[in-house]
């Protein structure tokens, strides 16, 4: 298993179920590929319809066939654009071609809908994407349910946790590897992950922090 990060909140996830893509923003600015590059995607995941977020779904998903997994008001939205959908809301695991999908709460705002973080199952190992949130006392029954190993968390502030909060999330959910997101791409944003690191060094000793570059990848 193959996970990439794209810059932003955007991940491709690479197993043996196929290709999922997490909220691919191809056109942040940290972005190593551009979205025409994009030549195999099964399964897109979108956890709410900021633009740096849905970003470049419609022009992969029609180019790629890849079916969209999001909330059922985002879903109809998608929909009427040509896109096949698969419209669960927050609650439990479904099945998308091999994949576990489960969307989750995240605290946060949006207009279609409520935002969602993703539980990813692949291979036998389960993988969180918090998507934009705020830290919320939820994490320890997220942490409980699913034990996820790898946790993709904000970090950057003003619009989700900062790295205080981002490294009290990792304190509660407790993966084996938790990969900074969501940082660096606009002004106000925080600019490098080194207080993420140093914090969780002091919460959580035991967690791995991988700070990816973008296109680089962590692989299993």
């Amino acid at each position: 298993m193959r996970v990439r990060w794209l810059g932003h909140a955007a991940f491709q996830i690479e197993a043996e179920e196929g290709v999922l893509y997490i909220d691919p923003w191809l056109d942040n600015p940290m972005s190593p590929i551009k979205p025409s590059e994009v030549d195999r995607a099964d399964v897109i995941v979108v956890t709410h319809d900021h633009h740096d977020h849905l970003g470049n779904t419609v022009e992969i998903a029609r180019r790629t066939g890849a079916v969209v997994v999001a909330v059922p008001e985002l879903s109809s939205y998608l929909s009427g654009m040509g896109v096949e959908t698969h419209a669960p809301n927050m609650g439990s695991k479904t099945m998308v071609r091999g994949f576990g999908v489960t969307l989750v709460q995240a605290f946060h705002t949006c207009t279609r809908g409520f935002p969602t973080g993703v539980v990813v199952e692949a291979e036998g190992k389960t993988m969180y994407h918090m998507g934009d949130t705020a830290i919320f006392g939820g994490l320890s029954l997220i942490a409980e349910l699913y034990r996820p190993e790898i946790v993709m968390v904000p970090i950057g502030g003003f619009y989700t946790m900062g790295p205080r909060e981002a490294a009290k999330a990792v304190e509660l959910l407790k993966p084996r590897i938790a990969i900074p997101m969501h940082y660096a791409t606009f002004p106000v944003l925080v600019k490098t992950p080194d207080e993420f690191v140093r914090l969780v060094g002091e919460r959580a000793p035991e967690v791995r922090v991988l700070t990816l570059k973008p296109g680089e990848a962590y692989e299993e």
